[in-house]
């Protein structure tokens, strides 16, 4: 789940701009082979928020690891079991429950019999506040509880494959990415929607944390990976750069709300109409969350003040 921004195609990475890369081929429903031991189906559920769609992800040769299923959709299914082609699937990676990545683990697991990983079930970053009401709880697949809930670092090893699970917390709460390891497989990191080429993740709360996701850039940062698969959209080829220019972007879309505030702008919506102008007018809801994070960290800092927890409805102030 991504919130678009404008998109730059040019060749090498300038550090405060990532370049986003809407260029992609989903495939039209085939397997897209990305290495010997490497498949990517992508399910049919385009839009604002999903891109082409939901990137799944198939890893080995004879006994099978599946990268989020995807969701409940039935032409999925059949071309997924149609990948698999039969073979056995020992494990199957989770790597957050909103219902673009996770509802199809169930029933492929009972076709299957492959044991479920993720970090754990779906939670929200904080509590709801009194009064507050979660506006992405529709999205979130509650009824997922994976049988390994893996620690940060976990490996776990299938037939010929061997997968490090990295805690990415901050699109939701229980994100994972996952690190493929073994010969010729170094390097190789299945981001799903932390990192993206084609646009910035939304981080809603109460589900997302800005906090835990600048802290999940850098984790990443300390890593020397050189390509991410991500749950949509084509691959990030140079990664730490990209990081870099995220983690850049994001401080700079906090500068921007912060001088927003200074400005006088008192309410979310004020700020959302300034600093996303030229975004759909559509996605403006997705916008104001994202917005309501970064505040959320910005109140915790000491450096904006409002009546109350922060929320989309609050009156803010510089601190003085």
């Amino acid at each position: 789940m991504a919130c678009p921004v404008p998109i730059l195609n040019r060749g090498d990475i300038d550090l405060n701009d990532p370049q986003f890369d809407r260029s992609f081929d989903a495939g039209d429903g085939r397997p897209v082979a990305l290495a010997v031991n490497i498949m990517r189906l992508t399910a049919p559920n385009s839009g604002p928020l999903t891109f082409a769609g939901t990137n799944s992800y198939i890893v080995g040769t004879d006994t099978l690891a599946v990268i989020d299923p995807g969701p409940a959709d039935e032409a999925h299914w059949q071309a997924l079991l149609a990948a698999i082609g039969g073979r056995p699937v020992s494990h199957i990676f989770v790597s957050h429950t909103h219902r673009d990545h996770s509802p199809l683990a169930t029933r492929l697991q009972q076709e299957t019999g492959a044991l479920t990983v993720a970090e754990g079930p779906h939670r929200a970053s904080r509590p709801l506040h009194h009064g507050e009401t979660n506006p992405l709880a529709e999205s979130s697949d509650l009824d997922f509880r994976p049988d390994i809930n893996a620690e940060h670092g976990a490996r776990i090893a299938g037939d010929g494959w061997e997968i490090e699970v990295l805690h990415t917390p901050g699109h939701t709460a229980n994100h994972a990415a996952f690190a493929l390891r073994g010969p010729g497989d170094d390097g190789i990191v299945f981001s799903a929607d932390h990192v993206m080429a084609w646009a910035t993740t939304i981080i809603a709360p109460p589900d997302g944390s800005m906090q835990e996701f600048m802290a999940s850039l850098d984790m990443l940062l300390e890593r020397d990976d050189r390509i991410y698969y991500p749950g949509h959209g084509g691959p990030v080829r140079r990664p730490r750069q990209f990081v870099r220019a995220l983690r850049s972007h994001r401080r700079m879309r906090e500068s921007a709300v912060l001088a927003r505030i200074s400005k006088g702008d008192r309410t979310i919506a004020e700020m959302v109409a300034t600093i996303y102008r030229d975004t759909d007018k559509r996605l403006h809801g997705a916008a104001a969350l994202s917005v309501l994070a970064h505040i959320e960290d910005l109140v915790e800092r000491g450096l904006v003040t409002t009546d109350g927890p922060p929320g989309l409805r609050n009156h803010y102030e510089p601190a003085s």
